[in-house]
């Protein structure tokens, strides 16, 4: 395994993030323990997940089942480094959801419950909160960071504007601010190359890309066929038919897993943290490593862009002059 830091901090995590979300609704509780002990065999100390993950409003299934997964001991909590999120709903009252300092304080306190921890190395912002201001925001998150429940803040789905107006607000209260964003990210959605890749490399932040094989359509159809017959994947396969066909046949090419390349062209970028990987099977998680040790070159890189164009740069030179 090889890890890096995440952003500008000191924090050294794995170069690939074992999503959880499928934990609980698509796998069960001894097959996620399964593929959480393998994880730590393989050496991913990055661990990600969410309050709401698990679709049951105010239960947050997955946690639970990560924190009975670190109650077996054996040094599972020490090991791992654990991001969750703060914005869901969390019931039917007012104050259950988005970001006041009362429902940060409320689910952050809810989450350590039910992780059995009494601290969470990463809290993010799963998405921005428009109607609160980031005097509240911050506040609430110093007194977490303060009595030692959080160690990290992070953000998800944020646009570049957003991270710039959080860590010039974070900075004026001496506040070290975000260190990380997850956006979606892929081969097939490059949107955050015009603001929001620049703003996390002018403040400091990892990037951690979210859906990185573009809800398994960039998975190959030998491998993951079964996934692209419908819903959202099947509209994706059917959008990006042609592209898909010529990056399997680059992918043949070079003698690589369409998964592997789609990590690997990540991994190339670096802003990039680690891209979340949520295997539903043990061979998928295993095989994933592989994308750690593709190094594609120049003209590779270049073959990539002309079947998956980006926005053509940063803004504003990629539409401006």
């Amino acid at each position: 395994m090889q890890y890096t830091r995440l952003g500008r901090t000191g924090l050294q995590v794995s170069r690939l993030c074992l999503g959880t979300m499928n934990f609980g609704p698509e796998t069960s509780e001894p097959d996620s323990y399964a593929v959480m002990d393998q994880a730590l065999e393989l050496g991913i100390n990055f661990f990600d997940t969410a309050n709401v993950y698990g679709w049951k409003k105010g239960e947050g299934v997955t946690e639970q089942i990560i924190g009975r997964w670190w109650a077996q001991g054996g040094g599972r909590r020490e090991k791992v480094v654990l991001a969750t999120k703060v914005y869901g709903t969390m019931g039917d009252w007012p104050n259950e959801s988005k970001l006041s300092a009362l429902h940060i304080k409320r689910a952050c306190d809810d989450s350590l419950r039910r992780l059995q921890t009494d601290y969470i190395d990463m809290y993010q912002m799963h998405h921005v909160d428009r109607n609160t201001p980031w005097e509240e925001i911050w506040q609430a998150m110093e007194q977490l960071v303060q009595a030692g429940k959080v160690l990290y803040i992070g953000s998800s789905n944020f646009a570049g504007w957003h991270i710039a107006q959080a860590n010039e607000a974070a900075k004026q209260r001496n506040f070290m601010g975000l260190v990380s964003e997850q956006s979606l990210y892929n081969l097939a959605a490059r949107t955050v190359e015009l603001e929001v890749v620049p703003a996390c490399q002018h403040y400091g932040l990892g990037l951690i890309p979210w859906s990185p094989l573009a809800g398994g359509i960039l998975g190959g159809t030998k491998e993951d066929g079964k996934r692209r017959q419908g819903g959202r994947s099947k509209e994706l396969v059917e959008k990006y038919g042609d592209k898909l066909q010529r990056y399997e046949a680059f992918c043949d090419e070079i003698g690589e897993k369409p998964a592997d390349v789609a990590l690997a062209w990540l991994l190339k970028n670096p802003v990039v943290t680690a891209p979340i990987i949520g295997p539903r099977t043990m061979e998928q998680l295993n095989g994933s490593l592989r994308a750690l040790e593709i190094d594609l070159n120049a003209e590779q890189m270049k073959r990539l862009d002309e079947i998956w164009p980006g926005p053509g740069g940063t803004a504003p030179e990629a539409y401006a002059w």
